[in-house]
């Protein structure tokens, strides 16, 4: 299957791969895979976690396979099924399915967000819900799925930690982040890092509603000195913010920072062509405290 489909930059629009576990019909964003595989034997591992299948070597690369069903908690069938192989936060993963049932384009603002009896600061699998004809598709939280078997793989907070303290007080910075989890992790690293006047959205939308508010009192770039933002969100994404705030004569000055898993070669060019003005893959929170520095002393 060709999961190659180009999106034009910036239109609020994703690729999600439908694929089923048993019963249930789940959702990937396509920009997350690298190729889809018949599955083939694996390669076990002792004492790894319970979820990890093995590790097999197609093309010369170690890959390691996830059994997706154990980490929701379903039922296993003989079932064969296929290997979704992704590439996210610098690692490739396979995920063991059933069935792929083909490819949607769908806008983030027909993505419903899971309400909090699903979607608390616990690393929660669900991030979003799409309704399709007769049936919900449930958009997994990957990087939630792969940092609970290897934790070390999630944000890399001891980077703050060798910071010394330092007063970053005087400058503002707006995040848009959907993950409560991730959200309560970056503001904590920036805190520690002197950056304390944050103002946390959950989205690209309630980012950029705010961002309007503000413009429209007037003095917008003594309110907010910094931009950092998620690429997949619900109701707007991070590119289509990006594509808003670097179109406005005004918003344009304003530094912004993509912080997202989905830092890639082809989406690094997307964020470039929209007026990014520093890309960074989610584990590197310490890098991402330098390219906020970078950028405000600069200004």
């Amino acid at each position: 299957m060709d999961t190659n489909i180009l999106l034009e930059s910036g239109t609020n629009e994703l690729e999600v791969l439908e694929f089923t576990l048993g019963d249930n019909h789940y959702g990937i964003n396509v920009a997350k895979i690298r190729e889809i595989l018949q599955y083939m034997p694996v390669t076990p591992v002792p004492n790894t976690h319970p979820s990890v299948e093995g590790i097999f070597m197609p093309r010369d690369t170690m890959i390691t396979v996830i059994n997706l069903k154990n980490c929701l908690g379903l039922p296993q069938t003989d079932e064969k099924g296929l290997f979704i192989i992704t590439n996210f936060n610098k690692l490739n993963v396979a995920f063991h399915v059933d069935q792929v049932i083909g490819i949607h384009r769908v806008s983030w603002e027909n993505i419903i967000k899971p309400d909090e009896t699903i979607s608390g600061e616990d690393g929660s699998t669900a991030t979003g819900v799409i309704k399709m004809n007769d049936r919900l598709i449930v958009i997994l939280d990957f990087e939630a799925i792969v940092a609970s078997i290897s934790p070390e793989t999630g944000l890399r907070v001891n980077d703050i930690e060798q910071m010394e303290e330092r007063d970053r007080s005087d400058d503002t910075i707006l995040i848009a982040e959907d993950s409560a989890l991730l959200s309560k992790l970056i503001t904590d690293c920036l805190k520690k890092s002197g950056y304390t006047k944050l103002i946390v959205t959950e989205n690209g939308q309630e980012a950029w509603d705010k961002i309007r508010h503000m413009q429209a009192e007037g003095d917008v770039l003594k309110k907010i000195n910094c931009i950092i933002t998620d690429i997949e969100m619900p109701l707007m994404d991070g590119h289509r913010l990006t594509k808003l705030v670097k179109s406005d004569p005004e918003l344009r000055e304003i530094p912004l920072i993509i912080f997202s898993s989905l830092v890639n070669e082809e989406m690094r060019r997307k964020g470039e062509q929209l007026g990014a003005d520093a890309q960074l893959t989610k584990p590197e929170i310490g890098q991402l405290v330098d390219a906020i520095d970078k950028l405000l002393d600069r200004q």
